[in-house]
């Protein structure tokens, strides 16, 4: 396809910060993105510094004082017209999230389509922040909860997915009656800064006050701990390496704030002997190479019945091989797997075979970087398969890279206890045909994890479903069900209709 980056308002040097439709002439240092598939220059960021995070943050106190008093249903009409303004530049945002994520450009649009989903669950969901009436202990007492809005929202994501996790975030935030302020990774600004030029005319058209869809690309160095640390946000939204949440929660924790943490995954997929072969590869391998490994639901683990090891190995082995002819641009529609973000994830990706090798695993497939005119820059790998245990200390760590583990299981409780025994606890799945097996699975006694599937793969989850894991994954949850509950402030609320006062417990004080 043709593409040109003004049909999405991006220009060659763009500023780094924008209240909705008003942008800001910032001042901070000029930095540049890289498109990982050849090393082009996609367009440059004038970043922010602190005085423009200021009057960002003045700008965003003052338009929540004017959100939250919209009925959330007529909020829920403005998300409306924002998933209709993405629908729109769809194709265009698709092939730029590919261009500076790496990703291939089925996948680019995947993701704008995710945002395009949250977007109208978040409609529906704009007139269904419910509370819950109970019964009161006292006599001609109505007793009830409700949500309000909580404040200003802090948004941070990760490069692998530039602009997906801000919808999921945004979105709901936006209908509970918040405001964001979106800090985008520092590998991916230009889409970010893409999806604040599509949404703005809807904010005009729609009245919106400048300061409720918030962008600042800002250096760490000038915005970071500082973020976390203000006061003025109750909520940080954190979505990143389990380092830089555990960094972010401790400093949020300190006055009291709340976060929503999703982080690191060590994701498993159990193979039965029960399993459909082929329905289980066709997933195993998606999970495992789609992204090039960049997802944190990517599948990093293989556990399979001994009974079957060779076969799935064998079969895994050839589907590697047919996926390795199909290495390259993500922007050519016969891609499957583009590249590695940059060269530092070539480097852990490098690191990681070589050490689980000196621990005992067996390199089976791949593992190496690859070369050659088919490859336009040094971000190319070669997916790997690696024979291994469960204890290897590398086997324990998220590489988030395309390496795939394969480890034996005799019986399916022993199963269960590999899934469990890594540090993180995102996603996780069974393929099996055995219904004592699946119910096991999904037991109290089961997987762990926040995502438990039966016969689907671990990564990739639908929008209506509560996205988040358990232990060093965080134990946030965002996107569907009642997710939406995390950026609100619950209240309890009981009315007197009595006529009299009368105390809680059956407790008399009298005076």
């Amino acid at each position: 396809m043709n593409f040109d980056l003004n049909i999405l308002g991006v220009e060659a040097i763009n500023p780094g910060l924008s209240t909705g439709s008003e942008w800001f002439d910032t001042k901070g240092d000029v930095t540049a993105s890289y498109s990982p598939i050849d090393g082009s220059l996609i367009a440059k960021v004038r970043n922010a510094r602190m005085d423009d995070y200021e009057k960002l943050v003045t700008k965003a106190q003052e338009a929540y004082l004017k959100w939250r008093i919209l009925p959330a249903p007529k909020r829920g009409l403005v998300v409306h017209q924002i998933g209709e303004a993405l629908k729109k530049a769809k194709a265009d945002l698709g092939y730029l999230v590919a261009l500076e994520m790496g990703k291939i450009y089925e996948e680019g649009l995947g993701e704008v389509q995710e945002m395009i989903d949250i977007c109208e669950f978040a409609v529906g969901q704009s007139r269904l922040l419910n509370g819950a009436t109970m019964h009161s202990e006292r006599q001609y007492h109505r007793m009830y909860d409700q949500y309000h809005p909580i404040g200003i929202v802090g948004i941070i994501t990760s490069f692998n997915f530039p602009v997906a996790v801000w919808g999921w975030n945004a979105m709901l935030a936006a209908i509970a009656g918040d405001v964001v302020i979106w800090k985008p990774s520092s590998k991916t600004p230009i889409s970010a800064i893409a999806i604040q030029k599509i949404i703005s005319e809807t904010l005009q058209n729609c009245n919106v006050p400048e300061g409720v869809f918030n962008l600042i690309v800002a250096k760490s160095s000038d915005l970071g701990d500082n973020f976390a640390a203000d006061k003025r946000i109750p909520l940080i939204s954190v979505t990143g390496s389990t380092e830089v949440g555990k960094r972010v929660a401790a400093i949020v924790g300190k006055r009291l704030g709340k976060t929503i943490l999703e982080l690191g995954g060590n994701n498993a997929v159990i193979i039965s002997k029960y399993a459909d072969l082929e329905m289980t590869l066709q997933s195993v391998v998606f999970g495992a190479v789609g992204t090039c490994g960049q997802r944190c639901t990517s599948t990093r683990r293989l556990i399979v019945q001994e009974g079957i090891y060779n076969e799935v190995k064998n079969r895994l082995i050839a589907a590697y091989q047919s996926i390795g002819e199909r290495i390259g641009s993500p922007l050519d529609k016969e891609t499957l797997v583009g590249p590695l973000v940059d060269s530092t994830a070539v480097r852990n990706f490098l690191y990681a075979i070589d050490k689980v090798q000196k621990e005992g695993g067996t390199l089976v497939f791949g593992g190496y970087q690859l070369t050659g005119e088919k490859y336009p820059s040094e971000n190319y790998v070669m997916p790997a398969i690696v024979e291994a245990e469960n204890h290897y200390p590398t086997v324990q760590e998220e590489t988030f890279a395309p390496i795939v583990y394969l480890i034996k299981y005799s019986t399916i409780e022993e199963a269960i206890s590999l899934n469990n025994n890594v540090p993180q606890g995102l996603s996780s799945c069974i393929f099996t045909e055995n219904l004592v097996e699946a119910e096991k699975f999904l037991s109290e006694t089961g997987s762990d994890c926040g995502i438990a599937n039966v016969n689907l793969g671990t990564s990739g989850a639908e929008i209506g479903g509560a996205f988040g894991g358990e232990k060093d994954t965080g134990g946030g949850r965002e996107s569907g069900s009642d997710a939406w509950k995390a950026y609100m402030r619950r209240q309890t609320n009981t009315i007197n209709f009595s006529g009299q006062t009368a105390l809680a417990q059956g407790i008399t004080f009298d005076f």
